[in-house]
């Protein structure tokens, strides 16, 4: 009796050790679950995208500045084909004021780009425009944008396009007046301004100056 309970627990605990095996080889089958993988870098903004703050240069350098902004993204841009765009950036640009053409109590100046680079870029539309003290404060609103249609200009490298700026000279109408010691000009579509010093005189900061499209040439 003895030896025949002895060889059901041999049995007993050979179909154990039976089930555990079969039990362990199906587990091994599944594997573990692992958390699903991120590519790395992926969801990221683009630096500088869509920002309200412009930067300027002075014909070449980069600074922050909250003023004369035209809005549109800053750099070359790409089109939906992969194409690269003929646009001229900012950072392809110098500018200046060119000479005053008064008359009836008006101040009129060419703000003039020129391209510098070495390829031919387009310029198409009005740029922005704000007087500025030695702060960089922004001296009266922004000029009013006329009604005309612009036009698309091509700048091959050393050409120029101008954007007629006027304003009501404020010695002769009596009008609240300042004197900025810069202009900044913001090419169409970038966030970089070209800084330019300012040597017209006082501006009226009441009211508000008006802006041409550009045009070709430099306005002389």
């Amino acid at each position: 009796m003895a030896t025949f309970l002895t060889a059901r627990r041999v049995v007993s605990a050979l179909g154990a050790v039976a089930a555990l095996s079969l039990l362990t080889a199906c587990n091994d089958g599944q594997g573990t679950a692992s958390a699903p993988k991120t590519a790395s870098g992926s969801g990221q903004q683009a630096s500088g995208d869509d920002s309200s703050t412009a930067d300027t240069t002075t014909n070449t350098g980069a600074t922050s500045t909250g003023t004369g902004a035209s809005k549109g993204s800053g750099g070359t841009s790409v089109s939906g084909g992969g194409a690269t765009s003929t646009r001229c950036n900012a950072s392809e640009l110098r500018g200046h004021v060119g000479e005053n053409n008064p008359g009836a109590g008006q101040e009129n100046f060419p703000l003039v780009v020129t391209n510098f680079s070495g390829r031919t870029c387009t310029i198409d539309g009005y740029p922005g425009v704000a007087f500025v003290d030695g702060s960089g404060k922004q001296l009266g609103p922004d000029p009013k944008r006329g009604s005309g249609s612009p036009t698309k200009i091509t700048l091959a490298p050393g050409k120029s396009a101008w954007a007629g700026l006027s304003f009501g000279n404020p010695e002769v109408s009596g009008a609240r007046k300042a004197t900025p010691t810069g202009i900044l000009i913001t090419p169409p579509d970038e966030k970089v301004s070209l800084k330019v010093d300012w040597t017209g005189g006082p501006v009226p900061v009441a009211s508000a100056a008006n802006l041409t499209a550009f045009q070709p040439g430099t306005g002389a």
